[in-house]
């Protein structure tokens, strides 16, 4: 079950309970200096999230003391103004508002922001301490009963001592994207150590805060703290609106229910550090706070008739791995991973997925995942199998990753079967595995044909922004081309996969098809990389499969409109 964080109470009359008790606030000597400077107030920028048709979330953190840095608990209670305009130079403000934060809260700032327009661009910025934070841009969703255009970026597994987050900065110079949308592992929870994880050349030039591995509430708020410095982050951030998906660096590496395989047993209680991190995750993302305080991560957002998007959570109630937390080979007994009594969500949230799919309103479902969907058959003799598994990917004899879905096969099935007696085509969209792949999800994938067997669905896995792919687990571009050749050969239904490039996908999303354009960085290790389109793969309405696309994706149909007074 989920840990139950302590409520985040953001009701107007705590908000006004709480700047009665401050009538007067301190303003540090550095106050006047910019607000998006490194030493100035708003030095780690804003963000939004969770649009809605008619309203969106808005996020920013305020440094008020110079020691009061992310985690330390430290800094006076902070009034901050916050404003949404019709433009960015802010001469027609339509909203605004105070609200007050303080140490208990990590001095993050997080306002929900209803009445709003559907398909609606806005600018917005807050102002404390006598700095104004910088502006972001931000739009709500297309749900006004009308089809319109959408268009969403996908990113995953953004490791900060990986490499240069130059796949955001190349987002945050689109301007013809609705969304971004982050599959999880939007930090990593490794120290800088022995369990330093990504290229050597980057030591001490990439290095995470804390050094050491965050167990602890101010840990896990200092790594946040530490992320959202980085300036390609916030610029993605302050150009669009985000989902965020929680996976398992945010807490440790494959996570289950009652543990992890990179939490330890002298490493204290699992659920606390878990807790920990949630709310650490909760105070730091611009997700929205369900009315009863408890963060559910789960949640679905409306695209008018076109789509749903369904993002799910498959960490916090999953059943540990069939193959163990390990990834060591230990003799899988087949039968394991389809065990009925296995789970990898809790039965109301596969209630709540499943009906949505069988619902079909819409046009197109999207699914927000985190692990492949697809099964993935693999052979005992996969090249490179024993450095996949020293990598931490539990390979077996005829299944690559029981961490993945395959490795509960019984709530797949439920899935997969939601998919075909649906109306809706669902697309499903991943990270979590560091590579690019385009999947057709057929029932009985041992025996699929493309082009002749039904397929329930199809499936979008984008690559990682920095973490390591099949080429760096390899040693390199060509071995990690054997090895994905070797999964191809053994699996038709995944009718694209590359384990070198990192970077994004964009999705466009049209009545008549769903395209996704795989975009890859020239080099990780590069803070000027430049990018290139690698690949087009399309699924048309009623196909429910994956096709090589003739070309890369168009212009939009038509583009949000500018907000008015």
């Amino acid at each position: 079950m989920l840990a139950r964080v302590p409520p985040l109470d953001l009701s107007r009359r705590a908000l006004l309970k709480a700047a009665a008790a401050v009538p007067a606030l301190a303003v540090p000597a550095f106050a006047a200096e910019t607000g998006g400077r490194a030493d100035g107030p708003f030095r780690h920028g804003v963000a939004s999230g969770d649009p809605l048709g008619t309203g969106v979330v808005l996020w920013t953190r305020v440094t008020p003391a110079r020691d009061a840095v992310p985690g330390s608990g430290r800094g006076p209670a902070v009034r901050v103004v916050w404003e949404l305009a019709a433009d960015r130079s802010f001469s027609r403000v339509l909203r605004s508002g105070t609200v007050v934060t303080s140490a208990a809260l990590d001095h993050t700032v997080k306002v929900d922001v209803r009445g709003l327009r559907p398909y609606t661009r806005y600018h917005y910025r807050f102002r404390a301490l006598g700095a104004t934070s910088p502006v972001g841009r931000t739009q709500t969703a297309g749900d006004d009963g009308r089809l319109h255009a959408l268009r969403l970026a996908l990113v995953s597994c953004s490791n900060y001592t990986g490499g240069w987050f130059t796949p955001y900065r190349h987002l945050a110079r689109r301007t013809d994207l609705d969304l971004v949308v982050h599959l999880g592992d939007y930090l990593y929870e490794y120290g800088n150590g022995d369990d330093r994880y990504g290229p050597e050349a980057l030591r001490g030039i990439r290095d995470h805060v804390p050094a050491v591995e965050p167990r602890t509430l101010a840990q896990y708020r200092a790594r946040h703290g530490h992320y959202k410095t980085d300036p390609d982050l916030q610029a993605a951030h302050a150009a669009h609106p985000w989902v965020v998906i929680l996976d398992d660096h945010e807490v440790a590496n494959d996570a289950w229910a009652e543990g992890a395989e990179n939490h330890q047993a002298g490493e204290g209680s699992f659920r606390a550090r878990r807790a920990a991190a949630y709310r650490a995750y909760v105070e730091w993302m611009p997700i929205r706070v369900p009315s009863g305080g408890s963060p559910r991560f789960w949640r679905r957002f409306s695209f008018g008739p076109l789509a749903d998007l369904s993002v799910i959570e498959t960490r916090g109630s999953r059943s540990q791995q069939a193959a163990g937390v390990s990834g060591a080979l230990v003799g899988l007994d087949p039968t394991a991973v389809n065990d009925p009594g296995r789970q990898i969500m809790e039965p109301a949230q596969m209630a709540w997925l499943t009906k949505g799919l069988r619902d079909g309103s819409r046009r197109w479902h999207l699914v927000g995942n985190q692990t492949v969907f697809a099964r993935v058959a693999a052979p005992r003799d996969l090249p490179g199998r024993d450095r996949l598994l020293a990598a931490g990917i539990p390979v077996q004899a005829g299944v690559f990753n029981t961490d993945q879905w395959d490795g509960y096969g019984d709530d797949q099935l439920e899935v997969l079967r939601a998919m075909a007696a649906s109306s809706a085509d669902t697309v499903v969209l991943t990270g979590d595995i560091h590579s690019s792949w385009a999947n057709d999800l057929p029932l009985d994938s041992g025996s699929y044909v493309p082009g002749v067997t039904p397929s329930a669905g199809v499936e979008v896995v984008c690559p990682s922004v920095t973490s390591d792919g099949f080429a760096e687990i390899l040693g390199g571009p060509q071995p990690a081309a054997v090895a994905t050749g070797a999964l191809q050969a053994m699996n038709p239904h995944l009718r694209y996969l590359d384990g070198v490039g990192h970077g994004y996908t964009v999705l466009d999303v049209t009545p008549e098809q769903v395209q996704a354009d795989f975009w890859f960085v020239s080099d990780r290790e590069d803070p000027r990389a430049t990018q290139r389109l690698a690949s087009s793969w399309l699924t048309r309405h009623g196909s429910r499969t994956m096709s090589p696309a003739p070309g890369p994706i168009g212009r939009r149909s038509d583009h949000p409109r500018a907000a008015t007074p």
